[in-house]
């Protein structure tokens, strides 16, 4: 089993949520750090998709259709997690991911939608 790493997209690059993560030995990445700034978001998908990464993003609404949109075209990914913009704090978002990545793995990952705000207490 292995553990799920992470892109960031350009809505949640918070850079106090990025070192947290770092300082627990998750593999994040984020849109800044690959290049990626100013992509369309199925670009970044592909991305994280093509890295083998799940992809982290307050744009809900845009990447609920993508999903739906891959997987009747018999697309993959590596995985989405999606939360409310300015409805968690730093802290519960970390909390929260690390939780999702903590129970499950990589491989389970692939191509399933997840919201953050399953993965609380």
């Amino acid at each position: 089993m292995s553990r799920i790493r992470l892109y960031f997209d350009e809505d949640v690059m918070q850079q106090s949520l990025v070192f947290a993560l770092r300082a627990r030995h998750v593999d994040i990445v984020t849109a800044l750090d690959c290049m990626m700034i100013n992509r369309s978001d199925e670009a970044h998908l592909l991305w994280a998709t093509e890295d083998g990464r799940a992809l982290y993003s307050f744009n809900i609404r845009d990447y609920s259709s993508i999903h739906q949109r891959w997987l009747a075209g018999g697309r993959t990914h590596a995985g989405i997690v999606l939360a409310r913009q300015q409805h968690y704090a730093v802290g519960e978002q970390l909390r929260r991911l690390l939780r999702l990545i903590s129970r499950v793995p990589a491989e389970t990952m692939t191509s399933r939608l997840e919201y953050l705000s399953l993965w609380g207490r």
